[in-house]
């Protein structure tokens, strides 16, 4: 486990019209295209922080904390949307000097990766997609179903609900579900990330792109209809709240899509068990004839 103090110290702040934007990168000396890395609610790119040294052994990765999340800003006035942290999303591209990446998308990570297909679709997207990962993320809202924590998050009691929670009830929450159980220590670095600079009260902020899935459902789920980008759908089997039947959905719509569960784990594959859904994707990459400068060697 990579200790907070250690993953702050790796990454840097980036200073956005929305705020400061907590950005990390390994294995930039790696040539080829970057795997960039678009997170969950409602913790932190850290969540991929075993995930992303993996991948950094061949290539370059760029993560970083979505507004409102982790170590970046959490202002008490900002929208939150989706459509903010997308644009957020590719001002760190801009700044990493990202022209094509390997995306890979996670939980409300997904919700931008759709907004960013949609823009592509519209000749809008400023950088090119080689691969598309998508990872137990609910697009598909409609089946999805939500903990009692989001649900009274989403409901008028939401502020007094995110006042009461603790690590204790947070910690709980999580284990509900994930097939294998983060570690005490793990759960410790989530809740800190979750709740530093005040973040807990913006969590029923936060917890507003459920609506907006609703809302735009089909400006994102119709360009994935149409979607001529490699994609992988790598779920993981027990989750009880983006459930299998998303899974399915988005193998059936999006064309050609390569589909790998993991029957053991749970909503946090990365986080769970970071080598084996590694080892899934970079085999995805190959069978579409990516390979790292090492592996033609």
């Amino acid at each position: 486990m990579i200790s907070l103090s250690d993953w702050r110290a790796r990454g840097r702040f980036l200073d956005t019209p929305a705020g400061r934007i907590f950005a990390i990168e390994r294995g930039s000396t790696h040539p080829g295209t970057p795997v960039f890395v678009l997170h969950g609610f409602p913790t932190s790119s850290w969540d991929f922080a075993d995930a992303i040294e993996l991948f950094a052994e061949r290539r370059r990765v760029i993560a970083f904390d979505f507004l409102g999340y982790g170590l970046s800003a959490k202002p008490p006035r900002a929208s939150y949307s989706l459509f903010e942290q997308t644009d957020i999303a590719l001002a760190v591209a801009r700044a990493h000097d990202l022209a094509r990446v390997h995306l890979v998308a996670h939980d409300m990570g997904t919700s931008v990766a759709t907004e960013m297909i949609a823009r592509r679709e519209w000749k809008a997207l400023p950088i090119e997609l080689e691969t598309l990962t998508l990872t137990n993320g609910s697009v598909h809202v409609d089946l999805a179903h939500l903990t009692l924590g989001q649900q009274l998050l989403r409901s008028p009691a939401g502020p007094l609900f995110a006042r009461l929670s603790n690590r204790r009830s947070f910690g709980l929450q999580i284990r509900r579900i994930c097939a294998k159980k983060p570690s005490e220590q793990e759960l410790d670095v989530m809740w800190e990330l979750v709740t530093r600079d005040d973040g807990a009260a913006r969590l029923p902020q936060l917890i507003r792109y459920v609506a907006e899935r609703y809302r735009f459902y089909d400006r994102w789920i119709q360009p994935l209809t149409r979607l001529d980008v490699p994609t992988l759908i790598a779920w993981g089997e027990q989750d009880p709240v983006a459930v299998m039947a998303i899974a399915r959905a988005l193998a059936a719509e999006i064309p050609g899509a390569t589909f790998k569960t993991f029957p053991e784990l749970g909503h946090w594959p990365q986080l769970e068990d970071p080598r084996r859904v590694v080892s899934t994707v970079e085999q995805f990459w190959s069978a579409q004839g990516v390979h790292s400068p090492a592996e033609r060697m």
